[in-house]
C-alpha cells in the first residue's frame, strides 16, 4: 500500500552518496522494526488525539510529520526502480481501501438525505464533479456540514468528522507524484531541497501570501509536511547519518524552540494545537523527526519489553491505511453503543448516571479499539488485494502453523 505503510524489500543498488557507517545501515531485507514502532505510535496518537482532542499531543508527538517522513523514506527506497511503476504501485495500494471507505460513507450521507447537487457549499454540477475526490483523492471531497438531527444516533456533524482524515490521502498522493522530481532535486542539491519547504511554509503558512480555498489548504499541507517527506529521503540516502549527532540534535532543538516561540504568539482556537499553526507545526515536526531518525537503531527485532507488543505493531503496520481511514467514524460509533448503558436497570439512579457521565470518554477509548479490530477483519484484507497479496484477516506476523501449535 500506501502511505508508505508497507515496507518494500526490493534489493537496492548502490547510491551516489558516501557509504553509510555500518552501525546505522539498515539490515538487508526484512522490516526495520524501529520504523514500524514509530508508525504504530503515530497511529495510536492520531486515534487518541481525535478522541480526546488534547492539543498538547501535537507537541508531545507530531504524528503526521513522523508518518510523512517514514513514507518519504520508503518512497526513496522504492524509486530505485522506474518511477512510473513505483507511482502506479503506490496509487494502486491507496485506492481500493479508499473506495471501500467512500462507498460506506457516501451511502450513509445519501441515506441521511444529503444531495450534493443541492449542497449550498458545493451545489450543482460542481458538487457532482467533486465526488471524484472520493475515488481519486486529488482534492477535498464534498460533505454536508450538518446531516440528520442533534437528537439522532450520531451528532449532526458526523460527516465532517468522517471525511476529516481524507486530507492526508490527498497530501500523500501529491507527495508520491512529486517524489521522482523531489528525489532528483535532493540528490543534486540536498540542503536547499530539504529546507525549501520550511521557507515555503513561512510564506504561505503565516498569511504573508494567502491562497484562498482548498487550493490554499493543499499548498499549505504540502509545504508544512514537505520537509518531513524530504527528511525521509535524507534518512534513506544516508545524509542524516553523516551529520554529527550533537550538531543535528542542537540545530533541531533550536528549530523546535523557534516553533514553540512562534506558536506562543499565534495560538489558535484550541490553544497550543500545532495543527492550527502551520509554521510552528512545520518547524517542530521537522526538528522532532530529525532527532528520531538520528537515533534510528534499525532493529531487525524489537528489543526487551517492547517485544511483547510485536504482534500488535506488526498488525497496525499491515493495516495502517484501514485504521487511519476508519478511526474517526469508529470513534463516533462508540457513542450510540455506550448510550445504551443508560437504559440498563441498574443505571436508573442519579449516582450511576453521574458515574457514566464522568467516565464517558474513557469508555469511548476502551470501546474504539475492539471496533477497530472488527473493522480490520471486515475491510483490512482489501489492503492485501490492493498490494497483490493473498488476503489475510489478521496479519500480526504469526504463521498459521505456529498459531495452531500455540
Amino acid at each position: 500500500m500506501t502511505h508508505g505503510y508497507t515496507t518494500d524489500t526490493t534489493p537496492q543498488p548502490a547510491l551516489d552518496v558516501p557509504t553509510v557507517p555500518p552501525a546505522t545501515r539498515k539490515p538487508p531485507g526484512g522490516r526495520d522494526r524501529y520504523l514500524d514502532l514509530l508508525r504504530s505510535t503515530a497511529l495510536v496518537r492520531v486515534v487518541v488525539y481525535h478522541l480526546f482532542g488534547w492539543a498538547w499531543l501535537t507537541v508531545l508527538f507530531p504524528s503526521m510529520g513522523v508518518m510523512f517522513a517514514l513514507a518519504g523514506s520508503l518512497m526513496a527506497r522504492s524509486l530505485n526502480r522506474p518511477a512510473p511503476s513505483v507511482i502506479r504501485g503506490r496509487v494502486r495500494r491507496l485506492l481500493p481501501p479508499l473506495w471501500a471507505f467512500s462507498a460506506i460513507a457516501l451511502a450513509l450521507m445519501f441515506a441521511g438525505g444529503w444531495n450534493p447537487v443541492k449542497d449550498p457549499d458545493n451545489g450543482g454540477t460542481w458538487g457532482l464533479l467533486k465526488l471524484i475526490d472520493y475515488v481519486i483523492p486529488i482534492g477535498a471531497p464534498p460533505f454536508p456540514w450538518h446531516i440528520g438531527s442533534k437528537s439522532g444516533l450520531l451528532e449532526d456533524t458526523w460527516a465532517v468528522q468522517a471525511a476529516g482524515p481524507l486530507w492526508y490521502l490527498r497530501a500523500y498522493l501529491w507527495f508520491v507524484v512529486a517524489s521522482p522530481l523531489l528525489l532528483r532535486a535532493f540528490r543534486r542539491a540536498p540542503w536547499p531541497t530539504l529546507l525549501a519547504p520550511l521557507g515555503l511554509t513561512a510564506i504561505v503558512g503565516t498569511g504573508l501570501v494567502s491562497i484562498p480555498g482548498e487550493t490554499g489548504n493543499a499548498v499549505s499541507d504540502f509545504a508544512v509536511y514537505g520537509g518531513c517527506w524530504v527528511l525521509g529521503f535524507a534518512h534513506h540516502e544516508g545524509l542524516l547519518a553523516r551529520i554529527p549527532r550533537y550538531a543535528a540534535v542542537s540545530c533541531s532543538a533550536l528549530l523546535m524552540a523557534f516553533g514553540l516561540w512562534w506558536a506562543s504568539g499565534h495560538l489558535g482556537p484550541d490553544g497550543w494545537d500545532l495543527n492550527d499553526i502551520p509554521l510552528a507545526q512545520a518547524t517542530w515536526s521537522f526538528g522532532f523527526v530529525v532527532i528520531l531518525l538520528q537515533y534510528s537503531p534499525s532493529w531487525q527485532e524489537l528489543p526487551g519489553r517492547l517485544r511483547r507488543w510485536d504482534r500488535l505493531i506488526t498488525l497496525s503496520n499491515n493495516r495502517a491505511v484501514t485504521v487511519y481511514l476508519w478511526h474517526n467514524m469508529l470513534i463516533m460509533a462508540t457513542v450510540p453503543i455506550i448510550d445504551q448503558a443508560y437504559n440498563l436497570p441498574f443505571m436508573q439512579s442519579d449516582r450511576a448516571v453521574s458515574a457514566l457521565d464522568t467516565t464517558y470518554m474513557l469508555w469511548m477509548f476502551f470501546l474504539v479499539w475492539p471496533l477497530i479490530g472488527l473493522t480490520i477483519l471486515a475491510f483490512g484484507w482489501i489492503e492485501d488485494i490492493a498490494a497483490k497479496r493473498s488476503p489475510r484477516l489478521w496479519p500480526n506476523g504469526v504463521k498459521k502453523g505456529a498459531r495452531r501449535r500455540a
